[in-house]
């Protein structure tokens, strides 16, 4: 399973999300979910007490709940509950909140535009491209960035049909491209650039 973790907003609250590239469907935080919907103080001991209460009952929301390593505010990473879209909206069901309804709008909205990205890959660089834009880097650094991407993949290219596999010497190589162009190897550009 090839997972992309992004964390994504809604109503200017963070809502951490991983991708399953074999499933091609999004998987949300449940506890990023609850703390929005409910404004609890302590949002794990609410989705904790609530996923008893599913249970009891029966409810098959509750079986489709999953772990994935995702990360915290410390920057490290832990197992946190997991679900997909429509496991999300049947959990949002439970919850009593007037917040709700806007929420299952815009997951429609997320879920809308992956959709739209596989059917046509170039919306994603489009939406990328404004996010960076939005974020007020200069379109300079924006084209570097996609550049660097290109030639990153012609040569990771290369190396597999020479052979090569993912691991150390792949990485080395690989933060020796991001340093040519951004002055930082890939791991700390990534955790400098890729957060919201």
């Amino acid at each position: 399973m090839k997972k992309s973790n992004s964390i994504i907003l809604f109503n200017k609250k963070q809502v951490r999300r991983i991708w399953n590239e074999g499933k091609e469907l999004w998987y949300f935080s449940i506890i990023d979910v609850v703390a929005i919907l409910t404004d609890s103080p302590r949002p794990r001991k609410y989705w904790n007490a609530l996923k008893t209460k599913l249970k009891q009952e029966g409810s098959e929301s509750s079986q489709k709940v999953g772990q994935l390593k995702l990360e915290s505010p410390d920057g490290k990473k832990y197992l946190t509950d997991v679900a997909d879209t429509e496991t999300i909206l049947r959990l949002i069901q439970s919850i009593p909140s007037p917040k709700a309804e806007p929420f299952k709008l815009w997951l429609a909205k997320v879920g809308y535009e992956r959709i739209e990205e596989t059917e046509d890959p170039e919306l994603a660089f489009d939406r990328a491209i404004k996010t960076y834009l939005r974020k007020g880097y200069s379109k300079e650094w924006i084209n570097q960035l996609l550049k660097s991407i290109e030639v990153r993949k012609e040569l990771t290219d290369e190396w597999q049909e020479r052979g090569m596999k993912e691991g150390l010497e792949y990485a080395i190589l690989t933060d020796e491209i991001t340093r040519a162009w951004a002055d930082r190897e890939e791991r700390k550009f990534k955790r400098q650039y890729d957060k919201p």
